[in-house]
């Protein structure tokens, strides 16, 4: 259910392509003043003394990302309508905030022609991650070894569902590390829109002319604490998508040395499970090769899954010299589940050896 508020728009916090974060304060009594995003696409600008709708659930629960108030709509002045556009692509469906875009791949398209007689992404390399924080982890690892490689996003709808939700996204495109943007499912506001992975992919090949692709949901992830109850499942799936459409599935390891849960240790049992159990398809496992006993712990997990996978999973063992250097280097905030670079080395390490040996695919 939505827990709905009422309040006033104090002031702008910060803001970036398609989102604003503004400082709001509640009507009533205790008047308390919230961080409250408005996505400008769906809501329009908020100015400064416009009274707003808030949903506060995610903020009242405590939520980590996701957890401030979302602005709903400006009721006293309302957006003009937007002009009349092609597209018939229905997202956040059958929800009050649905919104209508241009599917890459319907009939009023001007790629339609393109992706109806696409049947493939011709051995293109596609890095899956189950984190939305390790999409810059990769891009630094891929640009150490290929400057110039032209990367493209595809945004599954475990996450956010609005792109315009993560700074990182923003910040990787203004910095040139990212060619485009592909948001798939549920989710909307990418360069391109699609229906899913299949078409994401096949818009990311054909249309954006990605040398590499990497799928991962949006900031945010549903995790229950049980062996299936995860949006990160998506990964192995993504994994399926990319061996139909003749791809080079590379999977990132989720692994963490700070993680206090046992069952985060070394290599998620996220990982464990999206890529020995719902992954079907061949697929390279990049590896870091971390040193110490913690490397050695890491190594094992990963044979033991490779083993378990009867052939389906290549075990490459990736070194890290320099990788460290080279996300420090990264236009954006590095940061997974509150954890900086320098509070889980690993976490990233992993992720920037994903894009290091998908490199070597490009050569």
């Amino acid at each position: 259910m939505i827990q709905w508020r009422e309040g006033t728009v104090e002031r702008v916090r910060a803001q970036w392509p398609g989102a604003i974060e503004y400082d709001v304060t509640l009507s009533g009594p205790e008047g308390d003043t919230v961080t409250a995003l408005a996505y400008t696409d769906l809501v329009g600008e908020p100015v400064p003394g416009d009274r707003a709708l808030l949903n506060v659930g995610a903020l009242d629960r405590g939520l980590g990302t996701g957890g401030m108030a979302l602005i709903v709509a400006i009721p006293d002045r309302l957006p003009a309508d937007p002009p009349p556009t092609p597209g018939h692509i229905v997202k956040a469906r059958y929800t009050p905030m649905q919104t209508i875009v241009l599917g890459v791949d319907e009939q009023e398209s001007p790629h339609h022609e393109v992706l109806r007689n696409a049947i493939g992404v011709n051995d293109m390399p596609v890095i899956m991650a189950d984190l939305h924080s390790a999409v810059p982890a990769i891009l630094a690892g891929l640009r150490d070894a290929v400057p110039q490689v032209r990367a493209v996003y595809v945004m599954t709808d475990g996450g956010a569902l609005p792109i315009a939700f993560s700074r990182a996204v923003a910040g990787l495109r203004e910095a040139g590390w990212l060619a485009g943007t592909v948001t798939v499912g549920q989710s909307f506001g990418g360069d391109l829109e699609a229906v899913n992975v299949h078409t994401g992919l096949l818009a990311a090949a054909h249309v954006l002319h990605a040398d590499v692709a990497i799928v991962a949901q949006g900031p945010g992830n549903l995790g229950t604490g049980s062996p299936w109850g995860y949006s990160g499942v998506a990964t192995g799936e993504a994994i399926n998508a990319t061996a139909v459409l003749g791809g080079r599935a590379v999977g990132s390891l989720r692994i963490s040395e700070a993680d206090e849960r046992e069952r985060h240790r070394g290599i998620s049992h996220h990982s464990l499970t999206a890529y020995g159990r719902v992954a079907m398809a061949p697929a390279d496992l990049p590896v870091p090769l971390l040193g110490g006993a913690f490397g050695k712990l890491v190594l094992r997990q990963a044979l033991d899954l490779v083993r378990d996978s009867a052939g389906r999973l290549r075990l490459h063992e990736v070194d890290t010299t320099g990788l460290f250097d080279a996300l420090a280097l990264s236009p954006v905030r590095l940061s997974t589940m509150g954890r900086g670079l320098d509070e889980d080395e690993a976490s990233f390490l992993a992720a920037a050896a994903a894009g290091r040996f998908a490199a070597t695919l490009l050569r």
